[in-house]
């Protein structure tokens, strides 16, 4: 196997992982679980109404997250991932072309889609199968692209403008350069590094957004830096904050918005330990549920406007 195959099936391992967790339900320990929610109107439950541009409705979005159009599993997973407050950080508005890297089952496209279907647009991009090696990796990732687009096609009235994008992940061309005023990604620094394509993935973010563009890293957080091969799913917030930087970023912020201090992270099985996958099955599961959710950082970062440096 030629060492660009091999990268691949190691990549796609990851991918495949990494889908099972955003997949994979469990319930949160009884203490944190959210309320359960009031039956909703037909107001309530309606696409978000048009906002001036560049202004965030919190109304609106406050309507998308309550849109009966999200999976109940998804929603219960809203304490741990705190989309509101996390698309705010990254001030994400409806008038916006936002592009999120991997949504996996779909779990942010079921807010970014309809809160963006009138004034801006969602594109999702996904690992085209056909550039995995391994039959067995490449029929899993078959399965859950079109898993989501069946997904998609079940609810027109929420995801009927979503934009799904196949890519090479070892040779990433997420779209038109300069056309994409906010790309997301949440959780998948590790998998690339696992692949060995971190730093493409990183170049293509900066070629996709708009000068002055924002790119938003939701990431697990390892204690420190990470070592190469280390396969635990974490990574250290400095080294995100270096390859962004390599690609031409400028580092603008940080949030503790999806920062979890019970998490030790030093789990038999990794960051899978931990809920939603739960590695482990029963062994420890009680422990892991007490938990919750991994730790993690979320990093806010910019494209220079023309003749800006980055710092």
């Amino acid at each position: 196997m030629n060492p660009r195959s091999l990268l691949a099936v190691v990549f796609a391992l990851a991918v495949a992982g990494c889908g099972r967790e955003q997949s994979e339900s469990a319930s949160a320990p009884a203490a944190q679980a959210p309320a359960a929610a009031p039956a909703r109107t037909a107001a309530e439950t309606s696409m978000p109404a048009a906002t001036s541009p560049g202004q965030m409705d919190q109304s609106a979005l406050e309507r998308v997250i309550a849109g009966d159009w999200r999976e109940p599993a998804n929603v219960a997973r809203d304490v741990w991932r705190h989309p509101g407050p996390t698309l705010a950080f990254f001030g994400v508005t409806p008038d916006q072309n936002v592009l999120e890297i991997y949504p996996g089952n779909g779990w942010y496209t079921e807010i970014l889609a309809p809160l963006l279907r009138e004034r801006g647009s969602y594109a999702g991009a996904i690992v085209d199968p056909q550039t995995v090696s391994d039959e067995r990796i490449r029929t899993h990732l078959a399965q859950q692209n079109a898993d989501l687009r069946a997904k998609l096609a079940a609810r027109p009235e929420a995801y009927d403008k979503a934009d799904i994008r196949q890519i090479d992940p070892a040779a990433p061309v997420l779209g038109e350069a300069g056309s994409i005023d906010t790309v997301l990604t949440f959780r998948n620094v590790h998998n690339w590094m696992m692949g060995g394509y971190a730093e493409a993935m990183f170049k293509s973010f900066y070629d996709v957004l708009k000068p002055g563009g924002v790119l938003g890293v939701v990431e697990h957080r390892a204690a420190v830096d990470v070592p190469p091969g280390d396969t635990s799913g974490y990574v250290g917030q400095d080294q995100v904050i270096a390859m962004a930087r390599a690609a031409g970023f400028a580092f603008e912020a940080s949030s503790e918005i999806n920062a979890n201090p019970a998490d030790t992270k030093d789990h038999e099985a990794g960051v899978w330990s931990l809920p939603p996958t739960l590695r482990l099955g029963d062994k420890d599961r009680d422990k892991y549920l007490a938990i919750g959710e991994s730790d993690r950082m979320t990093l806010r970062f910019r494209k220079p406007q023309a003749g800006s440096a980055s710092p």
